[in-house]
């Protein structure tokens, strides 16, 4: 039995688009959409073929990926005591200019962050095999193993509901690139396990990026568990970046197709590097052109909702937000008639009062993330006082067993899984293992139960 089907030269028979922009391909493919199985293989035939053209830091030899894997460690782990020791000496935050700079980025990186893991979840059907002992162990790890507290996926998700700012409606198509790949990957296991197991390879390995976004979250009172949970879990040592190294060994063939499988381990590696990686998104931010923005996008609902008797440079309000192109002189128009205060405390500015406190009259308006857009900018080169770095976490997750006992899907699973064998039961939870339910309540008892089984059964 081959582990992996060789990759013809001739193009491929599904349809050569993927059915739309990248949004739609995320979302078909996390939805398991028809044709979804066909729309990945298309879509990561497109992207390897773009990954094929980025250099390649892998080692040519596979005896020396241990030692790449422990030397790239050490560099992150001395570029971060740099980092620390210019904090130390007074040095400003590398990657936040403030708290709306830190929402925003983690925004922007949730799609990726909310399929976190779903490149592994075709490896799923190997877990009698002890060769994938090491992917399987990485991918229930990113479940969680069930426990919602662990779970990678309901962690990110509730830091963006404590945030207010998991909207995705205004995310640039781009953003969804990378979530795609992982989707994709996960559903195209079979055809394509020498380039799930590179990106695995290479999206395990401990980026400098994770230590400092997990610094300067905390700086700012945003709680950095999801960061810091990957800080330990991924390290070289004992965690993922070791089991990742070890699974392109285990599964690395010993005579015919070594060559060709493990080339397409290291294009599969290199599918990491496509699109808007961390970095660039956190440079991409500007706060005036994001308040403009995002107060462009509210113009459209706003235009008509307000009365006529105030004005603002002898416009009404409904008149300023009648066309695009008009929100940066109105915030003008705002600041010259003193309902904004810029630079100074934001409670001092009038408009602000509009929006914040249960009785402002734009209450609900704007959302958390909008809100902390706009206090920032009124703020300006005003500081307000920073809260003490907290390490408590938010243990909301910390649920009793019966919290979701008469949630319906639950209940059809639990009964579906009555008067089967151990195996049998086994092929009937990995469908709830998938990107989709995993983090669901029926997913999370799924995946509790699929432990429990593999453990019992090995």
């Amino acid at each position: 039995m081959t582990l992996f089907t060789p990759l013809s030269d001739a193009p491929s028979t599904v349809a050569q688009a993927t059915g739309g922009p990248l949004r739609e391909l995320y979302d078909a493919l996390y939805s398991n959409a028809p044709g979804a199985e066909q729309q990945a293989e298309q879509f990561l035939r497109e992207q390897l073929a773009r990954a094929a053209n980025l250099p390649c830091d892998v080692p040519a030899e596979p005896e020396l990926l241990s030692s790449w894997a422990q030397n790239r460690c050490a560099e992150v782990a001395d570029a971060y005591a740099e980092y620390l020791e210019e904090r130390r000496q007074g040095g400003a935050p590398r990657y936040f200019q403030n708290k709306a700079h830190a929402l925003y980025f983690l925004q922007r990186v949730a799609p990726t962050k909310e399929v976190d893991g779903a490149w592994l979840e075709g490896v799923l059907e190997h877990w009698r095999d002890w060769r994938f002992e090491g992917l399987l162990s990485i991918y229930l790890e990113e479940l969680g193993s069930g426990d919602p507290r662990q779970n990678h996926v309901v962690i990110y998700r509730k830091l963006l509901a404590a945030h207010d700012c998991g909207d995705k409606q205004a995310l640039n198509d781009e953003l969804f690139l990378q979530g795609a790949v992982q989707l994709a990957l996960g559903r195209c296991a079979e055809q394509f396990l020498p380039e799930v197991i590179g990106y695995n390879l290479g999206y395990e390995q401990l980026p400098l990026h994770l230590l400092i976004t997990a610094y300067e979250l905390r700086e700012l009172g945003i709680d950095p568990y999801y960061f810091t949970l990957h800080v330990t879990i991924d390290n070289v040592s004992s965690g993922h970046g070791c089991k990742a190294v070890q699974s392109v060994l285990d599964l690395l063939p010993l005579g015919e197709g070594r060559a060709e499988f493990y080339r397409r381990m290291t294009l599969g590696y290199r599918l990491n590097d496509l699109g808007l990686g961390s970095t660039s998104v956190i440079k991409g931010f500007d706060l005036q052109r994001e308040v403009i923005a995002m107060l462009e996008r509210k113009r459209r609902f706003g235009q008509h909702m307000h009365s006529d008797y105030c004005r603002v440079e002898g416009k009404t309000v409904n008149q300023w937000l009648a066309a695009p192109g008009q929100i940066e002189g109105f915030l003008v128009a705002l600041e010259k008639k003193g309902w904004i205060k810029r630079h100074q405390a934001p409670p001092d500015s009038r408009f602000w009062q509009l929006i914040e406190g249960s009785s402002a009259a734009m209450f609900g308006v704007f959302s958390g993330y909008e809100k902390q857009l706009l206090k920032d900018w009124i703020a300006g080169d005003w500081r307000e006082p920073q809260p003490r770095p907290s390490r408590h976490r938010d243990h909301t997750a910390d649920l009793p067993d019966d919290t979701w006992a008469d949630d319906p899907e639950l209940k059809t699973l639990q009964a579906s899984l009555r008067n089967l064998e151990p195996q049998q039961q086994l092929q009937q939870l990995i469908p709830w293992l998938s990107a989709q339910r995993h983090c669901r309540p029926a997913g999370l008892y799924a995946t509790r139960r699929f432990v429990e089984l593999r453990s019992a059964l090995r």
